[in-house]
């Protein structure tokens, strides 16, 4: 188990340079100059200018700013945005409550995901398999439940409070949700006519035994798996749902920092994103081994 694991992290390496210099390259390639845009309708002093220039390594070539930053990572200095704070200070603000926001949806589509599904696989073909409402609730919810009934609010204040999120976090997860759900019931049936199934059934086992232990737990490797790869994915996904709701996270940040060509910005955003998304896949499989005891990282 240790020497897969310190596998998996040595492989971290070449994803997170990869990653950080497509990134980097790719706002490099932006056109405009984000110094002369800082002016906005004013005119450009020169001499200003060129000082930012310097100060932020933009008067340098493209490889001589990236091991630059590379280099401010390992130093744990990832330099200043374009508005002079610290770009530390600025991930420590917006990060969590993108994670709030995250994981609030990912158990929403985790816990309904999977019961729905399981109720569904175990009742194949009857009213409740083919009655579940999934993608025509998420587009109402803003108006309905924000707007119209007032039971939850429509806009994220500028604290973003767990309630503040609830409503962002269900339209959030509703894209997943039903995936989830599809996947399970899927899952469900084929584990419901396996052997093993049967065999428990035979030997006298209880409907909620044969359920929870051969059944659900087996049905929940493929649920895991998505659901790990979809920590990430909504983590970085939000920026479309974080405008609707005007929540203070990644999505409104990694935006401005785009629209402003603030490359060190924009790699260090995605940089976490990429590290969060590949340890939430190692973690993914090491429930494995306890999901299925016939999975081993011995070698």
């Amino acid at each position: 188990m240790a020497t897969y694991i310190l596998k998996r992290f040595l492989q971290l390496i070449p994803v997170f340079l990869g990653a950080t210099l497509l990134v980097y390259f790719l706002v490099f390639s932006l056109p405009g100059d984000p110094i002369v845009a800082l002016f906005g309708d004013k005119p450009v002093n020169e001499a200003v200018a060129a000082r930012l220039r310097e100060q932020y390594h933009l008067d340098q070539p493209f490889w001589i700013q990236y091991l630059l930053y590379l280099k401010g990572i390992f130093t744990f200095d990832l330099g200043q945005d374009f508005s002079g704070r610290p770009i530390a200070a600025v991930l420590g603000e917006v990060f969590p409550v993108t994670a709030r926001l995250a994981v609030m949806a990912l158990i929403f589509e985790a816990v309904f995901g999977i019961i729905f599904g399981l109720i569904a696989g175990l009742r194949k073909g009857k009213f409740f398999d083919a009655t579940i409402p999934i993608f025509v609730l998420g587009f109402l919810l803003q108006f309905t439940i924000g707007v119209q009934l007032g039971w939850a609010k429509p806009t994220v204040s500028s604290a973003a409070t767990v309630q503040d999120l609830i409503l962002p976090a269900i339209v959030l997860g509703l894209g997943s949700f039903a995936y989830v759900l599809r996947l399970t019931r899927t899952s469900v049936i084929e584990n419901m006519n396996a052997d093993y199934v049967r065999t428990a059934t035979a030997k006298g086992l209880s409907r909620f035994r044969v359920v929870r232990v051969h059944i659900l737990r087996n049905s929940l490797i493929p649920v895991i798996t998505f659901l790990g790869a979809d920590l990430g994915a909504l983590m970085g996904g939000a920026i479309v749902t974080e405008g609707i709701f005007n929540v203070p996270g990644v999505g409104n940040r990694l935006y401005r920092a785009v629209t402003q060509g603030e490359g060190p910005t924009v790699v260090s955003i995605v940089t976490v994103l990429v590290l969060i998304y590949v340890v939430s896949n190692l973690l993914v499989d090491l429930l494995y081994a306890w999901l299925d005891p016939r999975i081993r990282y011995d070698a």
